[in-house]
């Protein structure tokens, strides 16, 4: 009995290869996260060609912007409603590679083409655009027809007790990620709000603004409240998807980033 029980501890101690995410996952995460660098980079360029942000239907240089990222003849800015902060340096005016001052809201290392080009910005961000869009649909299509919704971000009742709740945040702010091969409250709850909510809005919104969509559904304008506002509330989701990258990041680095990455790479991850 005795060794028994010694070889079953032995068995259950054992590190075990474990099938985190399958191939569809797999293929978009990797595609999804160029095709986002590309976005985000192009979608700055374009930015920059009339670096403010309105509510409503049209908005022009003379109208109130309620973000505007601009310059002086000394000082760059940004302002957001009656607000404004000094970005001298970072944003507005900035010096690019040859120490040549730039008065332009994003700077070159942030940008893509990292030369002022509105029409290339243009044509990276649209080709690109169809790489995220098709990708998302493959993928929500895959992840309903394989159970992988069901199976691995529906909520429980035991996961949203209050207890339960603060139970996970505490374990992130003391940086305790092994929560086993499950998807954990937090996890659940970002991939739903970000795959199945911002990433739709940033498409709808995207297609918002093409002048074409005034003729083909004029219906997708008039939900947003107009152009400029489908403008304004792409930038904000632009910026709130941004932010989750870097966390995202930091939670890789913190919790294990050969395990991490090594997982989303063969799929499988090791856990004890």
């Amino acid at each position: 009995m005795e060794r028994a029980a010694e070889a079953t501890e032995e068995l259950t101690s054992r590190p075990r290869r474990v099938l985190r995410h399958r191939l569809s996952t797999r293929l978009w995460h990797w595609s999804n996260a160029l095709a986002v660098f590309v976005l985000l980079m192009s979608g700055l360029m374009i930015f920059n060609a009339h670096p403010r942000l309105y509510w409503g239907q049209y908005g022009a240089n003379t109208d109130r912007a309620w973000l505007q990222i601009g310059s002086d003849e000394t000082h760059g800015y940004l302002r957001v409603g009656d607000r404004r902060w000094d970005t001298t340096g970072v944003l507005g005016r900035w010096s690019d590679a040859n120490g040549a001052t730039q008065r332009r809201a994003f700077p070159h290392w942030a940008t893509l083409p990292s030369t002022y080009n509105l029409a290339l910005a243009r044509r990276w961000h649209l080709s690109f655009a169809w790489l995220f869009a098709l990708g998302l649909l493959g993928f929500m299509i895959r992840a309903f027809s394989n159970g992988h919704v069901a199976r691995d971000l529906s909520l429980t009742r035991e996961e949203l007790k209050p207890g339960a709740i603060w139970g996970d945040v505490r374990d992130h702010l003391r940086l305790r990620f092994d929560h086993g091969e499950r998807y954990n409250l937090l996890q659940k709850a970002s991939y739903i709000l970000v795959v199945f909510a911002l990433l739709p809005l940033l498409i709808f919104t995207g297609l918002a603004m093409s002048p074409g969509m005034n003729a083909a559904w004029p219906w997708l304008i008039d939900i947003f409240g107009g152009r400029q506002s489908a403008r304004s509330i792409h930038f904000i989701i632009a910026a709130l998807i941004a932010g989750f990258i870097g966390v995202h990041l930091l939670l890789v680095l913190l919790s294990g980033p050969i395990r991490g990455v090594g997982g989303m790479i063969t799929g499988r991850e090791t856990y004890r």
